[in-house]
């Protein structure tokens, strides 16, 4: 805390700040889908101290699944970009989440339950269990899992071959 703020003053200064974040990002977005001639919503919100930028779509169309790509790379590539170009804003490095259609929020689910399943076992059988190797994302949302099945989880290797295991009690 620096000198003459409170707690409250510093609070309301991050959430304008990642505020910003998310306005800046939803701008380069918009050009971007604009670029590409493709249609979708920006959602901003704020997350776990971190700007979420959402583009959504309420058509069928199976456009912004391009921008996702497969297993998500397109998706990697446009979250560095977009973070890269709030930091051209603001001289600060983002630690922005973006979400696509949906891509994030779902594989969210599917690691948390992947997370739980792995607690489970290694509570169950007393033994580590090795994941297989994930993004940083991904081990996040796995480490959050176990931690709140009451276990805990290391990640070990190097990238991209970098995996979770979870530790018994």
């Amino acid at each position: 805390m620096t000198e003459g703020t409170t707690p409250a003053a510093e609070g309301v200064d991050t959430l304008t700040r990642l505020e910003q974040e998310g306005e800046i990002a939803a701008d380069y977005l918009e050009g971007l889908l604009d670029i590409a001639d493709l249609d979708g919503d920006i959602d901003m919100d704020v997350e776990a101290d971190r700007a979420a930028v959402s583009i959504i779509s309420e058509s069928t169309s199976r456009d912004l699944q391009k921008l996702v790509g497969r297993d998500g790379e397109v998706l990697e590539a446009l979250q560095e970009l977009t973070r890269l170009a709030v930091h051209r804003e603001t001289g600060d490095r983002s630690r922005l989440m973006l979400d696509i259609a949906g891509y994030r929020a779902r594989k969210r689910a599917e690691l948390t339950e992947l997370g739980t399943k792995a607690a489970e076992e290694a509570k169950g059988t007393g033994e580590p269990v090795k994941l297989k190797a994930m993004t940083p994302f991904e081990r996040k949302v796995v480490h959050d899992a176990v931690a709140a099945a009451g276990l805990h989880s290391e990640s070990e290797g190097e990238e991209p071959q970098r995996c979770v295991v979870v530790l018994p009690a």
